[in-house]
């Protein structure tokens, strides 16, 4: 059998045990269900009944029923696609609180692997917003930066989105905070290459002299980058561990991508399988 030519989530839902018809049915409204939402284009009828392996009569009640429900519906090509139920939600909830969600886990055990203050940030118009944060299990390095309003350039989690092309970088000089700061359009755009030939930005001292940070990209459905995962603490502390640090850090990232991507099972409580 030649594969689709559309590109979705095959979501298979395997009765091993007896089940009655109502847990059967919700079983098979679920895969249906799931299918669409997490397919990346419209799905026919004939891609979800030929995938789901259900009889036809059986997906035509199936769909006519999420249908009637809100959770499915169809656009004007007759293709399947996530119904108002789902836009619903989406809208009346911040869609920052569902990533925080999905990250918080990860964040914990990054703060678990690295005992350092553990950030994660996205963009906001033109400015990178902390909205969530792991303390250092050192009493040196606590500080609650959810608050505090970091130029872009100064951060390694600003620099990511930076050197990733979420933000421009800077045509003009940027203000110098301390010695170390880089500062002209030049400085971030090789600072910007070098941080995507390794995987991660890195700050030194760059913000407040004795402070390093380090940070990753982390990469939505799309493959677009939706937020930046990093750590900061005493220059000290990390100034020779920056490249460990940043490994574990993509790693971790890579967690939080696979849920994003919907492929909960390549993910589990050590880590990505």
């Amino acid at each position: 059998m030649e594969p689709s030519r559309k590109t979705f989530c095959e979501v298979s839902f395997a009765v091993t045990e007896p089940a009655s018809s109502g847990t059967q049915a919700l079983d098979r409204a679920v895969q249906l269900a799931s299918m669409v939402v997490q397919g990346d284009e419209p799905l026919s009828f004939a891609d979800l009944q030929e995938t789901s392996g259900l009889a036809k009569s059986t997906t035509s009640r199936i769909l006519a029923a999420l249908e009637r429900g809100g959770l499915l519906e169809r656009d004007d090509t007759g293709g399947y696609v996530a119904g108002r139920l789902f836009w619903l939600y989406a809208a009346r909830h911040d869609p920052w609180e569902e990533l925080v969600r999905i990250a918080r886990p990860v964040m914990e055990r990054v703060g678990s692997d690295t005992q350092e203050t553990v950030h994660l940030s996205v963009v906001r118009g033109d400015k990178v917003v902390q909205v969530a944060q792991v303390d250092s299990r050192y009493l040196l390095g606590t500080r609650d930066w959810t608050q505090v309003d970091v130029p872009n350039h100064t951060s390694a989690l600003g620099k990511v989105f930076l050197a990733w092309g979420v933000l421009d970088v800077p045509r003009h000089d940027v203000a110098r905070l301390t010695p170390e700061t880089l500062t002209t359009h030049a400085q971030l755009d090789r600072d910007g290459a070098a941080a995507r030939r390794r995987g991660y930005a890195v700050t030194v001292d760059e913000l407040e002299v004795g402070l390093t940070g380090i940070a990753v990209p982390v990469h939505g459905a799309h493959d677009d980058v939706v937020a930046a995962l990093g750590i900061s603490g005493p220059t000290s502390r990390l100034e020779d561990r920056t490249e460990e640090l940043g490994r574990n850090l993509v790693t971790r990232a890579a967690e939080v991508a696979a849920v994003l991507h919907g492929n909960t099972h390549h993910v589990t409580k050590e880590g990505v399988a």
